[in-house]
C-alpha cells in the first residue's frame, strides 16, 4: 500500500487524528507533519511541509485537514502538487479520476467525522482515467 503525508492546522487537528488512525488501521504508512495540538497556529507552516514531502516524492499522496479545506492554496503553490478541496465522496472521486490529484484538502468544520473518513476512502480507491484528463494535467504543468 502507499504512504501518505498528512497535516492540519488547529481547526483540523481532531479529524487529522481520526484520519491518521483509520489509515494506519488499514496498513497505510502515515507521516504526520503537524500540528500536534488544537492550539492556534498558522496553517502554511504545516501544509507546506506535507506538500513538499509529496512534491519531492517522499510520499505519493497527501491529505490536509483545516477548518474549511481552503488551506489547499498553500499546497498548490508547489510545482507538481494538485490538491483539490473535497467536500463529499463524489468530489473526492473526481479529484482522482479527472485531476489525478495527489493531495486533497478537507474542512473539519464542513462535515461529520464519518464523512471525512468516507471521502478519504473514496479518493484512495479511485483511479485516474487518463485520456483527455491527462492533456489537461500536462497543460497545468507547462
Amino acid at each position: 500500500m502507499t504512504s501518505i503525508a498528512i497535516a492540519s492546522d488547529h481547526a483540523g487537528f481532531e479529524y487529522k487524528g481520526i484520519l491518521k488512525a483509520h489509515l494506519e488501521s488499514k496498513g497505510i504508512e502515515v507521516e504526520d507533519f503537524g500540528t500536534y495540538s488544537a492550539d492556534p497556529v498558522d496553517y502554511p507552516d504545516f501544509v507546506r511541509a506535507a506538500a513538499r514531502a509529496v512534491a519531492e516524492g517522499k510520499h505519493p499522496l497527501g491529505i490536509i485537514v483545516g477548518g474549511s479545506g481552503n488551506e489547499a492554496i498553500v499546497a498548490n503553490r508547489l510545482r507538481g502538487i494538485r490538491c483539490a478541496v473535497v467536500w463529499n465522496k463524489r468530489t473526492a472521486r473526481l479529484a482522482k479520476e479527472h485531476g489525478d490529484c495527489n493531495m486533497i484538502a478537507i474542512g473539519q468544520r464542513q462535515m461529520s467525522k464519518a464523512a471525512a473518513v468516507a471521502i478519504v476512502v473514496e479518493w484512495l480507491n479511485a483511479e485516474f482515467k487518463g485520456g483527455r484528463h491527462q492533456r489537461r494535467i500536462d497543460r497545468i504543468d507547462e
